[in-house]
């Protein structure tokens, strides 16, 4: 086990249930041996999101890490149907969507559909562990307001240190 996990949190992520939802069998596999590092004992795979969407029903995990491209559905979509009270079984399970786009109006769109962490490729260890425990310790609660059902909004901050920089050039921080 790696020893950066806090030793409090030791059997809770050792008894984890981790599904990983991603088209590419080697991503799979790195987030796999990562979870694996930090003491996850469970983890499922699915190849897309129709069979991360079984998946989910079949294993009941606790948490899912799912990419944001995908064929058939991809990560927002994904989301969209689990965050369905009254037609999806788990509509409060953690998400945290692992992508290779860092555009600003990703990281809001997955905000919006419902996720709880956003993560960049490459990812290391430690920036997934960190994603693991903040899941863990600061539990949100679930809302629906106005069309959305997901965990309770961070606070959407912009920063900006130049007031002549475009808005798109602004800093967003998630609180």
């Amino acid at each position: 086990m790696d020893s950066s996990v806090p030793k409090h949190l030791q059997s809770q992520i050792e008894a984890l249930k981790v599904l990983v939802v991603d088209d590419d069998h080697f991503m799979r596999k790195v987030v796999r041996t990562m979870l694996s590092a930090i003491g996850v004992r469970t983890v499922f795979e699915a190849s897309d999101g129709l069979a991360g969407l079984q998946a989910i029903r079949d294993n009941s995990p606790d948490l899912v890490i799912v990419d944001w491209e995908m064929p058939k559905v991809d990560g927002p979509q994904f989301v969209r149907i689990i965050r369905s009270p009254g037609a999806f079984p788990m509509p409060d399970i953690p998400i945290i969507i692992l992508t290779g786009h860092g555009d600003r109006w990703r990281v809001i769109e997955a905000a919006r559909v419902g996720v709880h962490e956003y993560l960049l490729k490459p990812v290391s260890t430690k920036a997934l562990l960190d994603r693991v425990v903040s899941v863990l310790t600061k539990p949100r609660a679930m809302v629906s307001m106005e069309g959305y059902y997901g965990p309770e909004p961070r606070r959407l901050v912009i920063i900006s240190t130049k007031p002549e920089l475009d808005k798109h050039d602004d800093v967003v921080m998630l609180n």
